[in-house]
This record gives C-alpha cells, structure tokens and sequence, in this order.
C-alpha cells in the first residue's frame, strides 16, 4: 500500500485521548513526516469525513462510538474485524476503505502476558459487553480459552453479545456465578475510573489466585489494578493493550513494526 498521506484518530469526543504521544512519537523516531492528529466528528457526520479523508488518501484509528459504523462503510474488511464486528485502524487500497482490528491483537497480548502457558484452557470471567468486549472475547477464542463468563447489569446486552462467541462465551446474571472458578477477571466497564467509584469486583471477591486485567487504564494504573496486586493478584491495566493495538496499526500503515520502547517511553 501507498503510504498515507494524513494520519487521524476518529471519536466523539477524542480530546482526552494519549495515542497521539506515542503515535508521535513513534513516528519520530521511524523518521516519518507525519503528525497523529485527533479529529472528533459527530456521528451524522462521519459518512462525510471518511469521504473527505479518503481524497486526503487518510489512515487512521477508530474510536467510540464509531468503530461499527466505520465497519459498515468499508469496501474490504480484513477477518478479524469482520469476526468482531467493529474497525479500530482503517487506511485506503485505490481510493477504498479498508479496515481492521488491532483491539484482538492487543487484547490477545496481555492475556498471554498475564497468564503465559496456563491460558489454553483457562476460564475467563468477563464483567461488562460493551464496545471493547467482542474484542477481547474474540482474543480468547483464539489464545484457547475454555470459557468466558460474561456478566453485565443489561443481561440481553450480554445475551446479544455472547451469541456471536458461541459456546465459548456465556452470559450470566449473577457476578459471582460468572466468577466462580475463574483463572482470569476482565473488566470492561469505566467503573473505576471516576473518585468514588466502586470497583468492577470487589477485591475479596477475586477467586484466589486469579489474575486481573483492567481495560480502563489511568495514569500510574487504575486503582483497582493497584488493589488486586497488593492482595497478591498478577494485574494489568489497559495501557498496554493501547500500545499494542497503536503498534499493530503502525505496521498496518506502514509495513513496518514501530519501536515499541520509544512508545512507552512517550507515556512514562
């Protein structure tokens, strides 16, 4: 493919967002002369701009809530975002829209992190279907999880969600059916990341020896992650999902693999 032109992160809203410091910076350091720009576009006018950025021969990623319009509107969709559902990276092939997903990639990443050889076989508990969690499902199915349990306060929202991951996936109406047993708790909510939240899982309700991954990241880890490793829990924040998924799109956009420890250093 042609190297893009420009390069932009779709969302609504998208100021808060910190991939354009690593983003950056990992292109600095490949010696590209392009600049990770935000660019928040409301949902009525999305199918506008991807027009408008494919005469600017654009690539990109995708955020909330536009991941699945996006998919809908590409020409070609690689397997993995046709499997999940939802596009996070995007360029142009000829004046068309592909896209991809490098969440799976990410996610896939820091469940072989945290759980190593004991992930084929390992039972998943996953709290929260939102728009990250088919993502994280689909790295389980394909890192051999035996089971994700998923449990959501909207049980037909998890219903809908795990139909698609069958029999992998399973929805639960009960936090503690979906955690009895597990080797590993998900959490794919924002809880936690407001003062005064609640945790996703109350520390002492953890199975024991479980380990913990926290799709919500903060500055210095999310204080549930924080929590569950002083309890003697193997814990992850989100932030290392986000650089893996940002080093997936790099290589997707330019055919080569980023430096990863110049995008780290960037957050640090």
């Amino acid at each position: 493919m042609d190297q893009p032109a420009r390069l932009v992160l779709l969302g609504h809203p998208v100021a808060h967002s910190i991939s354009p410091r690593f983003q950056n910076a990992a292109l600095r350091a490949a010696g590209i002369a392009l600049e990770y720009q935000l660019l928040d576009v409301a949902p009525e006018n999305l199918t506008a701009t991807l027009a408008s950025l494919a005469l600017e021969h654009a690539a990109g990623n995708v955020t909330v809530p536009h991941k699945e319009h996006v998919a809908r509107q590409c020409a070609r969709l690689l397997p993995l975002a046709r499997r999940v559902g939802a596009v996070n990276v995007f360029w142009h092939e000829d004046g068309l829209l592909v896209g991809d997903n490098s969440d799976v990639g990410g996610a896939e990443a820091m469940l072989r992190a945290l759980l190593g050889a004991s992930l084929p076989g390992a039972r998943v508990a996953m709290v929260g279907a939102g728009g990250s969690a088919a993502a994280v499902l689909c790295a389980a199915e394909r890192c051999g999880a035996s089971e994700v349990r998923v449990y959501n306060r909207n049980m037909p929202r998890a219903e809908h969600l795990v139909t698609r991951f069958a029999p992998l996936a399973r929805a639960y109406a009960s936090l503690g059916q979906a955690l009895d047993g597990a080797n590993l708790v998900i959490n794919s909510t924002p809880l936690g990341l407001r003062v005064g939240d609640t945790f996703p899982v109350p520390i002492d309700e953890l199975p024991e020896g479980c380990a913990v991954f926290d799709l919500a990241y903060a500055q210095g880890e999310t204080d549930w992650v924080k929590a569950a490793r002083r309890a003697g829990h193997r814990a992850s924040d989100g932030e290392g999902m986000l650089i893996e998924q940002g080093a997936i799109a790099f290589e997707r956009w330019f055919g080569m693999e980023p430096d990863r420890s110049v995008m780290w250093k960037a957050l640090s």
